[in-house]
């Protein structure tokens, strides 16, 4: 038998489920229905697919050669840049491109990249907690800069320059955020441009949600910044809602110089992993065509969901939304009556409703709660009557 000792202090997380999943569990046990307002998962959200036009997409003989190119195929690098062009207005040389199997793959290249054992990156704070794991494995440390809301989402500048030391490398961005649904506005670029010009720091921005703003005008994607060194991180996951169909880009951009000495790393790096398939690199061009079917649907899914619980809150004046305007997620800010997470379980086991408490996010305060807005339109408004009327319930 294996003691603590043998395994890297790197994994030492807690392998328990937390309290939440374990009363979600009880009541799958015992047979009851759950309303799950939790649903990220596009290929299980009733999103109609073009399955045929999919599946027949990986039946390709080129398939059966081996081309190992580290940065990908050039092909499938091509059409990464195509997307840009044709989707953002904005040009990008493919040889600056390196494919991934995933973003976390390509948060894992950059920070290796950039980082020695110690080094320091920033992370927005609310974000998704994803970031803690990528740190641990990668043996850097976290350290988080606020996103404050007044009227809407801002970055609060005085904490990042709080946060910054000799020991830090990196800022990360998400944008449009997950969860607060919040984009950098260009006023926020110009002023993060500055401060990574100003201490040498590198940016990474994470644009998964990128082609979902709820207004459905274009947002600036930060393939076009040229003034530090960028990594731009996006993928068919969110683009074309098919999470299923690894395949993910690392686009760098920045000063010439800086750009071409970080590509001739980032190509060796990718060489020795060499983790992208050649099935799915040949299928990209149907799969990244698929986001011209997907996205309708998912915006449209968002905005009458959105709607929805516009529709209910206006009944009561218990909870409200936070503003948002991109992105797959929304914020309820409930009454603070007890801890978010044993808000969520008791909301779990009195109503079986399903919702994120709001620290699973890191937000700093008890009475948040987040919804996602891809979730099948009758689960999520029998979902928000249900939680609604437990609030309602309580002031009674």
């Amino acid at each position: 038998m294996f003691s603590k000792g043998r395994f890297a202090k790197r994994t030492d997380w807690s392998l328990n489920p937390n309290r939440l999943t374990e009363a979600l569990r009880e009541l799958h046990a015992a047979g009851t229905e759950v309303l799950d307002l939790t649903v990220s998962n596009p290929a299980r959200a009733g999103i109609a697919y073009d399955s045929e036009t999919i599946l027949n997409s990986l039946r390709n003989r080129g398939a059966m050669d081996y081309d190992p190119q580290p940065k990908g195929l050039l092909s499938a690098r091509k059409l990464v840049a195509d997307y840009y062009r044709k989707d953002h207005l904005c040009a990008v040389d493919p040889e600056a491109i390196v494919l991934t199997t995933s973003t976390s793959e390509g948060y894992s290249y950059v920070l290796r990249l950039l980082c020695n054992s110690g080094d320091e990156i920033l992370v927005p704070k609310p974000s998704y907690p994803l970031f803690e794991f990528l740190a641990d494995l990668q043996d850097v440390k976290l350290v988080p800069y606020q996103l404050i809301y007044d009227h809407g989402w801002q970055i609060d500048f005085h904490s990042l320059a709080q946060g910054v030391n000799e020991r830090t490398r990196v800022i990360v961005v998400v944008h449009p955020n997950n969860p607060s649904g919040s984009f950098v506005s260009p006023r926020e670029r110009a002023e993060l441009n500055q401060f990574c010009f100003d201490h040498d720091l590198s940016l990474i921005v994470d644009e998964v949600f990128l082609d979902y703003a709820h207004d459905h005008i274009r947002r600036d994607t930060f393939v076009s910044n040229q003034k530090v060194l960028t990594f731009t991180l996006s993928g068919l996951s969110k683009i074309s809602g098919l999470p299923q169909m690894k395949l993910a880009w690392i686009v760098t951009t920045g000063p010439p110089h800086n750009v071409i000495a970080a590509m001739d790393r980032l190509e060796i790096i990718a060489d020795t992993y060499l983790s992208v398939n050649a099935p799915i690199q040949l299928a990209f061009p149907v799969l990244l065509q698929q986001r011209k079917n997907i996205q309708p649907q998912l915006l449209e899914r968002v905005r009458d969901n959105l709607q929805e619980l516009d529709r209910q809150l206006a009944q009561q004046k218990i909870c409200t939304r936070l503003n948002v305007e991109g992105g797959w997620y929304v914020v309820l800010r409930v009454p603070v009556t007890r801890s978010d997470e044993d808000l969520a379980i008791e909301l779990l086991e009195n109503t079986s409703v399903l919702v994120h408490p709001g620290h699973f996010f890191d937000f700093p305060n008890d009475g948040y709660l987040v919804l996602s807005l891809i979730t099948p339109m009758r689960d999520f408004n029998q979902g928000i009557s249900r939680v609604i009327g437990f609030f309602s319930a309580s002031r009674a």
